[in-house]
């Protein structure tokens, strides 16, 4: 029988996802795919809790397909080598997927385009994960915005004309996918274990009070939606219509994403280097006893240390308490934001690589529209004045104010001046 595929990636929905509904408008059956990619998964602890959530999400929507007949054909390995197998067990007429903006997606998707298109079956991509894509907010000169207010109003301006795009797809019947019944694999047949570090469900009901507790981190007040974000359990176009009733503050932090997901399209080199060049020089100290510290939280800044500590039990850290943990790691350690980005890209639940290059970079004075250099977090004034209480610090430091407790691993003073020293020092011998 011949059939389309729709391979599932970022998308993990079945409801307003605009690949998976022009498949089923197709007027031929769809076989409904996912593919573990041994690429990334190799890299990635047996534990993984975002495998875990992968998994689980996928094993939701393999109930649901089973309703209308249907079953999720699941996969591992390299993707291309998938293809191949999948051209020889079906009789594939087209494909459809969400477009993925990442160096390694593109990468990855066009060599299977290729080999589709050697076999006569066309790829045909859509947009799904973005409200506007990599070349659709552009400045006069056609060159892509490296700074982010004027590319939010560019962005907004855009919406404003045209607002129908973040209407939801209109949703085809699931009986027109293939009808079949595969067996869904278990943790174990993926070759992973289930983590006991859990995605919670996302919350909705926090965006009207958003800006008022945005930076609080000891008031539960958060959304949980990054990873769902991040893995497309939730739709963009969803939560920017709530986005623009009930909360710009929320909506701005929406813009920032699809910000940071056009820097990397646009400057891919910025996952290895400086989005700024006169940085190029900056001396890392990069000392591996003080990383490892700052990674187990135990730098003796308690604000920092509850932060490592979230990250590592739960794979969240609050959003104002990560820019303080990632600004002490880059100007009082001066350890190399790409320690940072790495270690982060290893814990966190909503790890994005557009996201978190971005805002290390940020945090760093690197990258583009980023803190100034000279911008360096007190850790003490910053506890004052976003947990004036304590009660983040105690929930996730069981050793504060205990006998144990470490000392400060460096003076703020002393650190804010080498800082200062070494940050001149590389730029001076930048510009000579």
């Amino acid at each position: 029988m011949k059939l389309n595929v729709f391979w599932f990636r970022r998308d993990l929905r079945l409801e307003d996802n605009t690949a998976l509904d022009n498949a089923l408008s197709s007027g031929l059956p769809v076989l409904p795919v996912f593919i573990f990619d041994t690429n990334i998964t190799d890299e990635l602890p047996q534990d993984d809790a975002r495998i875990s959530f992968i998994h689980e999400t996928l094993s939701d929507i393999n109930s649901n397909l089973q309703k209308a007949g249907s079953s999720l054909y699941v996969l591992k390995g390299d993707p291309e080598e998938k293809w191949k197998e999948l051209i020889i067990s079906f009789d594939i007429n087209s494909v459809y997927i969400n477009k993925d903006y990442e160096p390694y997606a593109i990468q990855r998707d066009s060599k299977v385009e290729e080999l589709l298109q050697r076999k006569g079956i066309s790829l045909c991509r859509y947009r799904d994960q973005v409200i506007f894509e990599e070349n659709e907010i552009l400045k006069a000169d056609s060159k892509p915005y490296t700074i982010f207010t004027p590319y939010k109003n560019r962005w907004l301006k855009k919406l404003n004309e045209n607002p129908a795009i973040t209407s939801r797809v209109k949703g085809e019947k699931h009986s027109k996918f293939y009808q079949c019944s595969y067996t869904f694999p278990s943790h174990k047949e993926t070759g992973f274990r289930k983590s006991s570090i859990r995605v919670r469900a996302y919350d909705l009901s926090v965006i009207p009070d958003y800006h008022k507790y945005r930076n609080l981190p000891a008031i539960d007040r958060t959304s949980y939606l990054s990873p769902h974000l991040r893995f497309g359990t939730v739709s963009i176009r969803q939560l920017v219509t709530l986005a623009l009733k009930q909360n710009l503050s929320f909506l701005n932090e929406l813009i920032w994403r699809e910000f940071f997901m056009q820097i990397l399209f646009h400057f891919p080199g910025v996952v290895t280097d400086n989005f700024k060049p006169v940085y190029d020089d900056i001396q890392w100290r990069n000392d591996e006893k003080e990383f490892r510290k700052w990674c187990i939280g135990e730098t003796g800044y308690p604000i920092v240390d509850a932060g490592m500590n979230q990250l590592n039990r739960t794979g969240y850290i609050h959003n104002r308490v990560r820019m303080i943990a990632a600004g002490f790691l880059c100007k009082h350690l001066l350890i190399d934001w790409r320690w940072g980005e790495a270690y982060f890209a290893l814990r966190l639940l909503d790890y994005e690589l557009s996201s978190n290059n971005g805002n290390w970079q940020w945090a760093a004075g690197t990258g583009c529209d980023a803190a100034p250099y000279f911008r360096i977090f007190n850790p003490i004034t910053q506890q004052k004045k976003f947990d004036p209480k304590e009660e983040y610090i105690k929930s996730w430091v069981d050793n504060y104010g205990k006998p144990g407790y470490p000392e400060k691993i460096v003076e703020h003073e002393f650190a804010r001046q080498r800082a200062l020293d070494v940050y001149k020092a590389g730029i001076k011998k930048r510009l000579l």
